[in-house]
């Protein structure tokens, strides 16, 4: 269904994603979907390697800023965002689509996780958000919007998502309490969790293509979502008409979670 040119509700809002890879990622997603609606943007890549990838997408998307971002080196994060501050003043929308554990640790069982994976997964994937937040919330004087990518597993059992299930707990947990925590500046916190991607983070997931076979003959519209699904999932809960909400873990399935 053809709905025309997407309205422009999110003219001059700055949004910084964090987290993009290539053009197959969710945070490619989120972006595509806020420039489409009229934000300005900021994105990160994680290190040299991925900049090839990144930086044809940042011009196609006539990104105002492209910066590099390893949360686990000491003192990027605070670049990254002293520089957001440099250059536009202030911060309307947080887009965290970064997670990652040992591939040891991920491929195991949780009994078999050392207390280091653990430790690391815990880091980059969820508590690197919470350093965010306490970055981002000064910036966004007028209120704003910070999303955390999570997943199904989080809640329920996904066989081979191991280490991944806890920490995707905690961080759902932490949007909560970061919405409970920020509401009084304006500022609404929310955890997405999208259905099966073939992103390159999945493929470290073990068996991960029966996994995306059984999403899709489960899910009640009969098919998978894709990265633009999310993206404007998440663009609806940055603009005025999700103002009076908080606090939520998105499910962007096609309805799988519903399912039995």
């Amino acid at each position: 269904m053809n709905y025309g040119a997407p309205h422009p509700v999110l003219k001059d809002a700055k949004a910084l994603v964090v987290g993009v890879a290539n053009e197959h990622s969710i945070a490619y997603g989120c972006a595509s979907a806020f420039h489409e609606l009229g934000a300005d943007l900021a994105l990160t890549y994680l290190n040299e390697k991925a900049k090839g990838y990144v930086e044809p997408l940042a011009r196609q998307l006539d990104a105002s800023l492209l910066m590099p971002l390893d949360v686990s080196e000491p003192g990027q994060l605070e670049a990254v965002f002293s520089q957001v501050e440099r250059t536009w003043g202030k911060l309307d929308i947080l887009v965290h689509s970064i997670a990652w554990a040992p591939k040891d640790d991920l491929q195991g069982g949780l009994l078999s996780c050392s207390a280091e994976g653990f430790a690391k997964a815990m880091d980059v994937s969820c508590h690197s958000f919470i350093r965010m937040a306490r970055l981002a919330a000064p910036l966004m004087r007028d209120g704003g919007t910070m999303i955390a990518m999570s997943y199904y597993g989080a809640n329920r059992v996904v066989p081979n998502y191991n280490v991944m299930g806890p920490v995707k707990a905690a961080l759902e947990a932490s949007c909560r309490y970061l919405a409970y925590e920020l509401g009084g500046k304006g500022i609404r916190v929310h955890a997405m969790s999208p259905g099966p991607l073939k992103t390159r983070a999945a493929s470290g997931l073990k068996d991960f293509d029966l996994l995306l076979t059984e999403a899709a003959q489960k899910a009640p519209i009969g098919e998978l979502v894709d990265i633009m699904d999310v993206g404007f999932a998440c663009a609806y809960l940055a603009t005025p008409y999700a103002r009076r909400i908080s606090g939520e873990t998105v499910y962007v399935d096609g309805g799988v979670h519903i399912m039995a």
